[in-house]
Parts: C-alpha cells; sequence; structure tokens
C-alpha cells in the first residue's frame, strides 16, 4: 500500500492480535489512512505493505498460513463507492491511479464518466486494472440491450449484474425475471455472465401470502442462465429486520440455499450501533465465518456512504480483504 506506515501498521494489528478489539483498531487505522496517505503519501509505492512497522513483526502472508485466506485477484471495488471522488475532486484518472496502487486489480463499473467502453478499456489497461463486472440496470429496449452488452465485451468484462429492482407487486417482479432471463440468455452469446444484486426488501416484502420478492426470484430465474451478486451488508441487514437471532447465519442461509450460483460478494460492513454501513473490519458481520461457507469468484469491496473519505475507504477495504485468514 501507498500510504505509509502509521495505518498499515494498525490495520495489520487488528488482524493477527486476538486480544484486540478489531473494529476499534481498524477505525483508528482509517483515520491514520487518511491522514497518512490519502491525503499525500502515495508515492511510496505498494512495497510499503509488505514492510512492518519498527519493532513489528510481519504478517504471516498467504502461503505461509494453514488458514485460508482472499485470492489477491479476486478483490475488486464497486466504483459506486468513490463517486463523489470520481465526478469530483481529485477526478476520475487519479482515483483510479490510487487504487492502482492500493493494489485493486478489478474494479466493478457503474458508469462510464464520460468515455466511450473503448477508451476506459485503453485506460484501465495502462493502470494493470480490469473491468470485470458492471452494474447496469434492466434494458428498456433491444437496442439498448444489445448496447449494453456489447460495451461489456469491448471492456473484457466476465459479468454484468442487475444492480436494484423495487415493487411491492407480485406481476412486476415476475415480469423482470422472466426479462433477465431473456437478457441473459442474449449476454450468454456475448460470453457474460449475467447476475442480480441483492438488497434487503427482497427478503422483507410482503406480495401477498407472505411471499416475498427474494422467493418470486428464486423461483422464476433461471439457473442456467442467471447467478447471484450478494450483497453481505443487505443480507445481513434483511436477517436483522426479520429479527431472526444469528444475522450472520441468515445470509449463509441465502447462499447456502439460494437454486442460482453465486459467483460474487459483495463485502460491506455494518456498524453496530447505527446499522448504517461501515468501511470493512470495523463493524459486525461476521466475514471470515461467511467465507468459510462459500467461496466465490470476486470479493468486491463497498460502502455506500464511507466512513471518513471515499479513497479511505477503497484502501482500508483493500487492505483488509488482503490481509484477511479464515
Amino acid at each position: 500500500m501507498c500510504f505509509g506506515y502509521v495505518g498499515e501498521a494498525a490495520l495489520r494489528r487488528s488482524l493477527v492480535e486476538k486480544g484486540a478489539p478489531r473494529r476499534h483498531v481498524l477505525r483508528g487505522a482509517a483515520a491514520g489512512v487518511a491522514a497518512v496517505g490519502v491525503a499525500g503519501g502515495l508515492a511510496a509505492g505498494a512495497g510499503a505493505a509488505a514492510a512492518a512497522a519498527p519493532g513489528e513483526r510481519p504478517v504471516e502472508r498467504r502461503g505461509h498460513s494453514r488458514q485460508r485466506s482472499v485470492p489477491h485477484d479476486r478483490i475488486s471495488i464497486q466504483l459506486y463507492t468513490l463517486r463523489a471522488a470520481l465526478g469530483g475532486q481529485p477526478g476520475f484518472d487519479v482515483v483510479l491511479q490510487r487504487l492502482a496502487q492500493y493494489g485493486y486489480e478489478k474494479v466493478e463499473l457503474a458508469g462510464y464518466y464520460g468515455r466511450t467502453a473503448t477508451e476506459l478499456r485503453r485506460f484501465l489497461r495502462g493502470l494493470g486494472i480490469k473491468a470485470t463486472s458492471s452494474h447496469d440496470g434492466i434494458s428498456a429496449t433491444p437496442a439498448a440491450l444489445s448496447t449494453k452488452l456489447e460495451n461489456a465485451a469491448i471492456l473484457g468484462q466476465r459479468y454484468v449484474v442487475v444492480p436494484y429492482l423495487n415493487s411491492a407487486t407480485r406481476a412486476d417482479w415476475e415480469r423482470w425475471a422472466d426479462q433477465m432471463n431473456a437478457e441473459a440468455r442474449q449476454a450468454r452469446r456475448w460470453g457474460l455472465h449475467y447476475g442480480y444484486h441483492n438488497h434487503a426488501h427482497e427478503f422483507t416484502t410482503d406480495l401477498g401470502g407472505g411471499v416475498t420478492p427474494w422467493e418470486i426470484l428464486m423461483e422464476r430465474l433461471d439457473p442456467r442462465l442467471v447467478h447471484l451478486e450478494v450483497d453481505l451488508y443487505w443480507a445481513f441487514t434483511a436477517g436483522v429486520n426479520l429479527g431472526v437471532a444469528d444475522p450472520d447465519r441468515f445470509a449463509i442461509d441465502v447462499v447456502r440455499r439460494a437454486p442460482l450460483r453465486v459467483r460474487q460478494f459483495h463485502v460491506k460492513d455494518r456498524d453496530a450501533q447505527t446499522g448504517d454501513m461501515a468501511d470493512l473490519g470495523t463493524g459486525v458481520v461476521d466475514f471470515p465465518r461467511i467465507f468459510r461457507s462459500h467461496t466465490v469468484e470476486e470479493y468486491i469491496v463497498e460502502n455506500d456512504n464511507p466512513d471518513v473519505s471515499p479513497l479511505t475507504s477503497a484502501a482500508v477495504g483493500h487492505l483488509y480483504l488482503d490481509h484477511l485468514d479464515y
């Protein structure tokens, strides 16, 4: 990482010291990252991550641990986390350069920020980053669907994901499921996997007779064509909203019981006091427990409302996953 030793050392301790309350240490580390690195210490280069602070033992890296780790090349970030910085200051180019410095090799797109697919692919390739996934709504017309899939193919994506649907009417969910199946059939012809990203309301909305949107989707979506990108914050939150005793178990059951394949996780934490989204490692979601239950192809960092700043959230998220043994 590129933000010096203060935040780096605190984050390491939070991951290797059994006695320390991890969320407290990570909150302090996030503040250290913001003060030391995101503000101006990026030039040190990624090599700073491998060095221990003075007097500190180096963290045991993957390949030397008996526990499993999140593979470095499966870590991504949903760029919606960084929307304020991408569209404002420091701007798209600088933000993506910093993501590369933090160690990200993959991103999930949420818009092109004024570039064509070809221009964006060229820019990302120069940084050593690949856009492997994107959030794209259901297409309004066949022409819009064709453009969406062609752009994804140009970018070299593996996945296209529907990010959000919401209605209290059963017929809407049935119609959407049928349309997603049809779009996914077209996506396959472009060599793309087509997915759906959940929130909490799919599990809690009563469409009549106790039937939920999630039940409609799981019954109607074709598992040969559509996969799931499970947002762990929202699955956990749905468990909380439903009053279950163990929201982590609820999230695990969402994954295990789904007839559709879960290929991607949105890795997003939850604050213990407020229930709001939180930077990774500072909240109450038990990611190691969930990761032990199911392995995915992408672990996508996300925080819709970053605790300190978008770039701090991105830096802390990558470092958390890259050092997490479970």
